[in-house]
């Protein structure tokens, strides 16, 4: 396969896996590697279509966090179901709402996976953190988690 075509594939493998939970871009990123060729191609397409599909999670998250307020204060009648939601995403959305703590919690997130970056993705679009900030913090962790994957691969 071309580079061209390795990109455009990789390209579009990530933005899926980035909104689809179930299409793992990490075993797309472990095969590329293992075809060799073109592995550098597919591990930056993968992140960038990645980012984008991240970026998609944040400006929705943004843009509709004053619905989602309201739903959720309407939705208050389950006071377990809240509890459990806000010992997940209390902690992650102070973290992101400074700005010392937010893009090493991104980028930690987008490297490890820990805490899951649709998570993160989410909460830092309601935090109010820059969108250029998030995007490279985002990709430079998908970058580094992808490159990882492949190096092994590639080696041997």
């Amino acid at each position: 396969m071309s580079s061209l075509a390795e990109a455009a594939v990789a390209l579009g493998y990530g933005l899926t896996s980035a909104l689809v939970p179930v299409v793992n871009a990490e075993a797309y990123a472990v095969l590329a590697g293992q075809r060799g060729g073109h592995a550098l191609v597919a591990v930056v397409a993968l992140a960038l279509g990645q980012t984008a599909g991240k970026l998609l999670l944040f400006e929705s998250a943004r843009r509709g966090s004053g619905r989602l307020a309201r739903t959720v204060a309407k939705r208050r009648k389950s006071r377990r179901a809240a509890s459990r939601a806000a010992r997940w995403t209390g902690p992650i959305r102070r973290w992101l709402s400074r700005r010392r703590s937010a893009v090493p919690t991104v980028l930690v997130s987008a490297a490890l996976g820990v805490p899951p970056l649709a998570v993160v993705s989410l909460a830092a679009g309601t935090a109010g953190l820059r969108r250029w900030e998030f995007a490279v913090a985002c990709l430079s962790g998908r970058v580094i988690r992808f490159a990882l994957l492949v190096l092994p691969a590639a080696l041997a």
